[in-house]
């Protein structure tokens, strides 16, 4: 797996070399409209860190490994997008094409387009849960992929990016997925203690993902309702995550 996200970026060479742009960033953007614009802002909304955090706050009480499995590849993804978007030089559609010609939602974005974080963040959360997963029960979490997919999707949807932007984003999430991975093998049962002061750190930022999700638009208004009810998600993990201490205490 690990010559997968190479793999990827080698194949997709063509994309973020541009040598079929604008044409088919026009093409991807105008196909996607027959979908509502309203579906795919929801849908990139799962590429940003909060929206992830809140979508996965289930597993703190359930399945605290699988917590820690893309938690492990967030500051590898991290660092992949922040050096890729400061050292490229990459003007978004926006800047480069008649925005008449173009479907696109929010504010006009048009600087440090590679790679696509969004996607990028979609394909770590993706690889990482896949491969932390029993191997005889992965073929079930298949649709992982799809979501991953569908948000780097979203994307050129929205008017954000470039489909090379969206396949090196993919390629850089994998890689940061499997070195998460590597990280993984590392956790031991404190990492996965309820009364343990790491998986209270996690509910700590849950309760900043819940404040973040309620006072800030994160990338569109037309999300506004998708974050109040990402924030009532994480905030019933926090009320449950809570009392699972209580009992433990008394037990």
């Amino acid at each position: 797996m690990w010559a997968a996200p190479f793999l990827v970026i080698f194949i997709s060479a063509p994309l973020w070399l541009h040598w079929w742009e604008p044409a088919l960033f026009l093409a991807i953007n105008h196909a996607c409209a027959v979908v509502p614009m309203a579906v795919w802002t929801g849908i990139s909304a799962f590429g940003n860190g909060w929206a992830v955090l809140a979508v996965t706050s289930p597993l703190l009480v359930r399945q605290p490994r699988l917590m820690w499995a893309w938690l492990c590849a967030a500051p590898f993804a991290m660092v992949f997008a922040r050096l890729g978007k400061g050292l490229i030089v990459s003007p978004r559609p926006a800047a480069e094409i008649d925005n008449t010609l173009m479907h696109m939602a929010g504010e006009k974005l048009e600087l440090v387009s590679m790679p696509s974080g969004h996607t990028l963040t979609a394909f770590a959360v993706a690889t990482s849960l896949y491969f932390a997963i029993d191997a005889s029960r992965r073929r079930s979490f298949l649709w992982l992929w799809l979501i991953a997919a569908l948000v780097g999707l979203s994307r050129i949807a929205v008017g954000a990016h470039w489909a090379g932007d969206v396949a090196v984003g993919a390629g850089l999430g994998m890689l940061a997925g499997l070195m998460g991975h590597v990280i993984l093998q590392r956790v031991d049962g404190s990492y996965l203690d309820p009364k343990g002061w790491r998986l209270r750190c996690v509910a700590a930022a849950l309760v900043f993902t819940v404040y973040t999700l309620l006072t800030e638009v994160l990338d569109f208004e037309e999300n506004t309702v998708v974050q109040r009810m990402l924030a009532m998600l994480a905030a019933t993990m926090l009320v449950v995550f809570i009392r699972q201490n209580l009992n433990a205490r008394r037990r």
